[in-house]
């Protein structure tokens, strides 16, 4: 009886053994299995299209070639970015849907011929925006660029049915469109967007959404250097920046940028003369992000110094890990 006992507790410890062992190798093999999974996430290049007009003047300060050639060279050698170049002369107008179905983000240049990027084309790209499938960086004179437009639009619709939306509100939008599409604002009018609101006792709320002229009351091309300042001294994309740099040679904008109030300020430019501007904005957009940075003019190298260049390839990085965490939580992930 007593050897009867002691074989069985050694087969029930022997059982138990291999049970513990079992479950750690099944709990090393999840493990192994989500670090992969997680460095496959972070090691899999950024899917980025940058999109450039491609003005004539931009090869007189950049060696004969174009902006957007200039930042693809960046990107390429800054390692980890899978880059398409496209743009308004290629076909579809560099738009097609293999193009936007592979971009994770996307850069845009434009300046001269934003009119001809129809506004239900900049709609498919916010479309993808706010689905979380896709993040837009505007540099510079794309302040007026379509998609930009199409997306503070989107953003003042959403802001007007957060303030004054409810459970128990009904709301009509009436959206008021600018006098003309591009044109610099007065100082001493009234800013867009804005909104005028009229409740009812039933409920009903009538707004009036004044849209967004997305530029500027003064600018000056004079070359004049700015002094571009980090606010932002803890996000990603202001990471290794110096917290004040000289940009030798820039056009000069000045506030107030009419535009939905950013979700977060990163940068700020100011001039000798005391003009200054919000040089490097975000929106969150639905499940997407859009990026504004200001510092430009194609016929100045600006995308040639080493501070925009890095602050872009951290945006561009930023941007895509935002897109990427957003399309694992909603399942769509491509």
């Amino acid at each position: 009886m007593y050897l009867k006992t002691i074989a069985e507790k050694q087969t029930s410890g022997f059982c138990s053994q291999i049970v513990l062992f079992l479950i750690l190798a099944l709990a090393s093999s999840i493990n192994h299995n989500a670090v992969a999974a997680g460095k496959r996430a972070t090691s899999d290049p950024v899917r980025v299209v940058i999109w450039d007009e491609r003005q004539p003047d931009q090869k007189k300060a950049y060696g004969g070639s174009f902006l957007g050639e200039a930042i693809a060279a960046h990107l390429k050698s800054s390692g980890n970015f899978d880059v398409r170049l496209q743009g308004l002369d290629d076909a579809k107008q560099g738009l097609d849907e293999t193009v936007l179905d592979f971009a994770e983000v996307i850069i845009w240049w434009g300046h001269v011929r934003h009119s001809k990027i129809t506004p239900e084309t900049g709609q498919k790209i916010v479309d993808r925006i706010v689905a979380g499938r896709l993040s837009l960086i505007a540099l510079h004179s794309a302040h007026f660029a379509t998609p930009f437009v199409e997306a503070m639009n989107e953003k003042s619709r959403q802001n007007a049915i957060s303030q004054y939306g409810g459970p128990n509100e009904k709301l009509t939008i009436k959206e008021i469109p600018l006098r003309t599409r591009y044109y610099l604002p007065k100082r001493d009018e009234p800013p867009t967007p804005r909104v005028e609101a009229r409740k009812f006792p039933d409920g009903h709320t009538e707004l009036k959404l004044y849209l967004p002229n997305c530029c500027f009351p003064a600018y000056r091309d004079d070359g004049e250097p700015s002094q571009l300042r980090v606010i932002a001294v803890d996000h990603p994309i202001t990471e290794g920046i110096p917290k004040k740099a000289e940009i030798a040679e820039t056009e000069m904008y000045d506030e107030r940028f009419q535009v939905p109030t950013p979700d977060e300020v990163l940068f700020e430019e100011r001039w000798a003369g005391g003009e200054w501007f919000r040089s490097g904005m975000l929106w969150n957009l639905g499940d997407g992000v859009v990026f504004y940075f200001r510092p430009g003019h194609e016929t100045y190298p600006i995308y040639r110094q080493p501070i925009p260049l890095k602050i872009l390839s951290n945006a561009t990085r930023w941007l895509a890990e935002q897109t990427r965490k957003k399309s694992k939580a909603s399942g769509a992930e491509k």
